[in-house]
């Protein structure tokens, strides 16, 4: 009896390989779909941050990384020391201020109001117009912006004239040019943003709603004492993750739209560094730069995490 005690035992016990097989195949398919991004991420996410440290160097091309000479925090001084960066730096916080203000609460508007609509046909017809702009670059979107706010002949002057007003070069006007770069992005990307939230209005569950409707709260109780709320979580994951890109204002659309005249309010971290290190040269102090802006985000990323745990909600991790 006790032999077979024991056998039965041994038999229980599972060699590594055994428990290898055990997590490993019954799931082998959904492993080999993660394969593209885990590749994706090691490729172009992982591999090139080993460039980073060209911002300790006095990087040359000709020399590559490995004889290029080491020079410490050379170039990180040069940032604290030269007055075009704060500038620049300034521009970045405001634009990105501004965006987060204004451009942060628009998609949840917009997915409540959805979320309110009876008329499939209407809701979805919003929906794919507000989904759009998403899909398009801001090379068209730019044209767009162009032939819209164009001062001689834009749709947008056209209305001011009817009303007695002078036409406005809005993309060429510094007192302008802010707010066509935040009312763009909001409307290029408030449905695309809205997505996320109509899907956690949908994990709502509604009998919070019939006995809201039955204690007589009207919809704008309901709003605010159910949807709201039932919404938290995810408004501050999202916004932590938001805060890690508070210094990522959007090369692309800057640089689309401005233009010498307007330098003065748009210049930013990204078209900075794309300036100093693709069109001068200097790929050093560029990087030294871009790992700056990238530190500044990891702590914001990681004080906003703390901060919404000690209010009790849920962290990014």
């Amino acid at each position: 009896m006790g032999k077979r005690s024991a056998a039965a035992a041994a038999s229980l016990v599972k060699s590594p390989a055994q428990k290898g097989h055990s997590w490993f195949w019954p799931y082998w398919d959904l492993y080999l779909i993660m394969v593209p991004g885990i590749v994706y991420f090691i490729v172009f996410k992982y591999v090139p941050m080993t460039g980073a440290v060209i911002a300790f160097q006095d990087y040359s091309v000709f020399a590559g990384i490995m004889e290029s000479d080491w020079v410490g925090l050379k170039h990180f001084k040069e940032i604290f020391l030269d007055t075009e960066f704060y500038t620049v730096l300034r521009n970045t916080l405001l634009i990105s201020l501004y965006k987060l203000i204004w451009g942060f609460p628009g998609p949840i508007v917009l997915a409540i109001l959805l979320n309110e609509v009876r008329r499939m046909f209407f809701k979805k017809t919003v929906q794919t117009l507000a989904y759009l702009p998403h899909f398009l670059s801001w090379v068209v979107l730019g044209g767009i912006l162009y032939n819209v706010l164009a001062p001689s002949n834009g749709i947008v002057n056209g209305i001011l004239k009817l009303f007695g007003h002078e036409p406005v070069f809005f993309l060429a006007d510094p007192n302008w040019f802010r707010t066509v770069l935040v009312a763009s992005d909001i409307w290029k990307e408030i449905g695309w943003g809205a997505i996320i939230y109509l899907a956690a209005l949908a994990g709502i569950d509604q009998q919070l709603y019939e006995a809201a409707v039955v204690d007589g709260a009207n919809k704008w109780r309901q709003i605010w004492h159910i949807t709201l709320p039932s919404l938290t979580s995810t408004i501050i994951i999202l916004l932590v993750l938001r805060l890690g890109h508070v210094l990522d204002v959007g090369f692309e659309q800057i640089f689309v739209l401005y233009n010498p005249m307007v330098y003065s309010v748009s210049d930013v971290i990204e078209t900075f560094v794309y300036r100093t290190g693709i069109t001068q040269a200097d790929f050093s102090f560029s990087t030294a730069v871009g790992l700056f802006k990238s530190i500044v985000g990891l702590i914001l990323v990681v004080a906003a995490n703390k901060l919404a745990k000690k209010l009790g909600q849920n962290g990014v991790w």
